[in-house]
């Protein structure tokens, strides 16, 4: 999609962080922008910090993990912009149970927003987008997370590495209708996703903090400093309008962590070597 302004962007996650820097960029480039987020006060906010930006900005309360809200927040987009072009399944949560006390309750909740909360984007979205013809793109935010394994046993790493593989295998499928996929595998980003225990619906069972002295807390820790000096949102915002526009599947900012992942690459390719000995 080359031309972006009179088109129309759904975004999710969309009040803060990385979503709001993609509403930011789309809005400037022209587009027409529906914000959906699961805290309604935020979203508020982060539609009114757009006020003269762009031609037309909105809001609409979403919880990606329910394929209902998806469903009406999808209508409010058609009933506002009856056309949407541009689909970013962005929300996403951080949270991890380690192997000392795995919590069940944290994996389904990080899952159901991280993995199913983009199948329910794309389930919801793409009829729309093959029906009226226009062309499109969908962008699906996953991580490094994704790529490398380096958060150990992690809900949050194992649902961004779906999502890269959902994203590969959809933009094959996708290809020839002329609609486009981007996956976008930042590093660390400076945004408050450390902080997605406020949002944590209460059907998760209760957020419990992992002991500031145990290797999970230690993580915990480390990451949520990690990510207070990252890059800003809106240089991912940034690669990922030129990844739209040039139809580019994989959204890269940060290359410095290119050694981990062609450390990953080559065990497989050493294990594959040896099988081909065997």
């Amino acid at each position: 999609m080359r031309e972006l302004a009179g088109k129309t962007a759904f975004v999710t996650g969309g009040a803060s962080g990385i979503g709001l820097a993609l509403g930011r960029a789309f809005a400037r480039a022209g587009m027409k922008v529906m914000l959906a987020d699961i805290e309604t006060d935020a979203l508020a906010r982060a539609v009114e910090s757009l006020r003269g930006v762009g031609s037309d900005v909105r809001g609409v309360t979403c919880d990606v993990a329910d394929p209902a809200s998806v469903d009406r927040a999808a209508k409010a987009a058609y009933a506002a912009f009856r056309r949407v072009h541009v689909v970013c399944n962005n929300a996403g949560v951080a949270g991890g149970s380690g192997i000392d006390a795995i919590s069940l309750e944290t994996w389904r909740w990080v899952l159901d927003v991280n993995f199913m909360g983009v199948v329910h984007g794309i389930r919801t979205f793409l009829p729309h987008i093959r029906d009226h013809g226009e062309g499109g793109h969908i962008v699906n935010t996953a991580s490094m997370a994704g790529l490398v394994s380096g958060l150990g046993f992690s809900p949050y790493a194992t649902s961004k590495f779906a999502v890269v593989a959902m994203s590969e295998g959809l933009a094959m499928q996708l290809k020839p209708f002329g609609i486009g996929v981007s996956v976008i595998c930042p590093g660390y980003v400076r945004t408050r996703l450390s902080e997605s225990a406020r949002r944590r619906p209460k059907r998760y069972g209760p957020h419990r903090t992992p002991d500031p002295a145990s290797p999970a807390g230690k993580l915990a820790a480390e990451a949520a400093r990690l990510q207070q000096l990252g890059l800003e949102p809106a240089d991912v915002a940034a690669h990922t309008l030129a990844a739209i526009r040039d139809d580019e599947l994989y959204v890269f900012t940060h290359p410095e962590m290119r050694g981990e992942v062609m450390a990953r690459f080559a065990a497989i390719q050493g294990a594959m070597d040896k099988a081909a000995g065997r």
